[in-house]
């Protein structure tokens, strides 16, 4: 390699990394998008797995002549432990979303006193090579 060809070590690796990460965020749209299109499939698939043993045991229970009716009382427990588990999922969503929140503020807090932090660094850095330096007379 000649000179004109020779690049700094930093730069090169500065590139690469700036080559990776754009990458990386081309990336991230189709993997959020892949997994969202997943999580739906898997909601409808299981959702119609459910309907579908409940239609069949409806079914052999009414040919079977089973009385499938249930007493109020068991009704009432059924429909308030359901709207129990409803509000609780509901509270757990605000609660993960509301941590997901607050990391990405955590990390934007982060990049945006990034700049600060290194210049702190690079400060300290000339301290101590002004400190053990000579200095030249």
């Amino acid at each position: 390699m000649s000179k004109a060809e020779a690049k700094e070590a930093y730069a090169v690796y500065k590139q690469n990394v700036n080559r990776y990460f754009e990458e990386a965020e081309k990336n991230v749209t189709q993997y959020i998008q892949a997994i969202s299109n997943l999580q739906q499939e898997f909601a409808s698939a299981y959702k119609n797995a459910v309907e579908t043993a409940i239609e069949f045991q409806q079914e052999a229970a009414t040919k079977s002549g089973y009385n499938a009716n249930l007493p109020p009382t068991y009704l009432k427990a059924i429909n308030d432990a359901t709207e129990e588990i409803v509000k609780t999922s509901s509270v757990q969503n605000k609660a993960v979303l509301a941590a997901m929140e607050a990391a990405r503020q955590n990390i934007k807090t982060f990049n945006d006193n990034l700049k600060t932090f290194t210049t702190m660094d690079a400060n300290i850095l000339q301290s101590w090579f002004s400190t053990w330096t000579p200095s030249k007379n």
